[in-house]
């Protein structure tokens, strides 16, 4: 996997940035005495801010550019002059990605539309001047506000594609070969098993002019969940779609085995999986006749639709996308994005070289930027905080 250009799952650091320290300036000018207090606010930090783009299918940028680090805003000065805002960073990812705190594993947010913006990281406020604290009592505030210190969190970025049908079945069971013969997908397709590395995706044509995308992962083994073979990694591919099609081989030992096997596996990965759709397909069934299909009918699981297919001949083809497109356009299936529930990331469902990755090398603030940054003397006495109800300007 260390050559493939598609990347589902990375870590890396994010700090936005800090806010501008306020002025505690004072306005000198010729006959003008005891001209008042005038220091500006300080500018706000950078924000760290995600988007969604449809024309990006992996998460490799990033993998090469893991420190994102916002603008930090600057200093107020006199005459009211307000620092100038840190710039904000906006980081391009595909749509379907899923954002994780790295080292709790909890669910932060998700991006699912093309141009989406969400907010990861809010940079600090600018701190307010010296002319905000003049009063009747106290006409010469010699203290400004700080800025509301730069916030920086590990995150891991887990894509997700987005599909309507998981295809799902152990190596060689004809994944592959389905996806091929029913859409302009070309996935490698070979007589040995894990020959699909990376999921695939391919626009499956429908009744009129109608058409749904249908996802292909890398073949599950028994034990996937345990993290055995391949299948594990790319579970995380199949938990947004609205069909699971389980695809079992017609010369299997024993098909209602196998089919039980890749549900136990699922389960195991995430417990919601159990609840959508499913659809069992017996591939390779050019191989038997119709006395033979009857009788392997008996055996096989009653609570879940079945159909015999080939993809090399056409069999049962039409069947299966009759049987697919009303899984798909069932209301009962319908799920917005906002109700699906992330499972938390925890030993079994991350990357281990990811999650062992030790960020080098990070920028800090210069001991000169710290200075530059807050205001040279400050009152002990005064303690600075930030209360909304003294603030009157509004900060975004």
């Amino acid at each position: 996997m260390a050559d493939s250009n598609f990347i589902d799952y990375v870590k890396i650091l994010c700090r936005s940035g800090k806010g501008g320290a306020g002025s505690r300036h004072f306005y000198r000018a010729k006959y003008v005495p005891k001209g008042g207090p005038d220091g500006g606010d300080g500018g706000r930090g950078g924000h760290i801010i995600l988007r969604g783009n449809k024309n990006m299918w992996t998460l490799l940028p990033l993998k090469y550019n893991r420190h994102v680090f916002a603008g930090n805003g600057q200093s107020g000065s006199g005459g009211r002059s307000f620092g100038k805002d840190g710039d904000d960073v906006i980081i391009e990812v595909p749509c379907g990605t899923v954002v994780f705190e790295a080292e709790t594993g909890e669910y932060l947010c998700e991006v699912n539309e093309d141009g989406e913006e969400i907010k990861l990281l809010r940079g600090g406020r600018g701190g307010l001047g010296n002319w905000h604290f003049k009063s009747a009592t106290n006409r010469t505030p010699r203290y400004a506000q700080p800025g509301e210190p730069a916030i920086e969190k590990s995150v891991i970025l887990e894509l997700k594609l987005l599909a309507d049908v998981g295809l799902v079945g152990f190596p060689n069971a004809g994944k592959s070969t389905l996806l091929s013969s029913v859409s302009a997908a070309r996935p490698k397709i070979a007589d040995y098993p894990f020959t699909t590395m990376e999921p695939q995706l391919g626009i499956v044509s429908y009744r009129d002019n109608r058409s749904f995308v249908m996802a292909d992962i890398p073949g599950i083994i028994e034990g996937a969940s345990e993290g055995k073979g391949l299948g594990l990694r790319f579970l995380r591919h199949i938990e947004r779609n609205a069909v699971l099609l389980f695809m079992v081989p017609a010369d299997a030992n024993d098909i209602r085995t196998e089919y039980e096997i890749l549900l136990r596996e699922l389960t195991q990965f995430n417990p919601e999986l159990v609840d959508k759709h499913r659809v069992l397909a017996i591939s390779k069934s050019d191989m038997l006749d119709d006395e033979l299909i009857a009788e392997m009918e008996k055996d096989l699981p009653e609570d879940i639709p079945h159909v015999f297919i080939s993809s090399v001949t056409g069999q049962g083809i039409t069947a299966l996308k009759d049987m697919l497109w009303q899984a798909i356009t069932d209301e009962s299936n319908r799920i917005e994005p906002t109700t699906i529930t992330h499972r938390p990331l925890d030993g079994h469902h991350r990357v281990r070289e990811e999650d062992e990755f030790i960020f080098e090398n990070v920028p800090t603030m210069s001991d000169d930027e710290d200075e530059e940054f807050f205001d040279e003397e400050w009152d002990d006495e005064i303690e600075y905080d930030w209360d909304d109800d003294i603030d009157p300007k509004e900060y975004e």
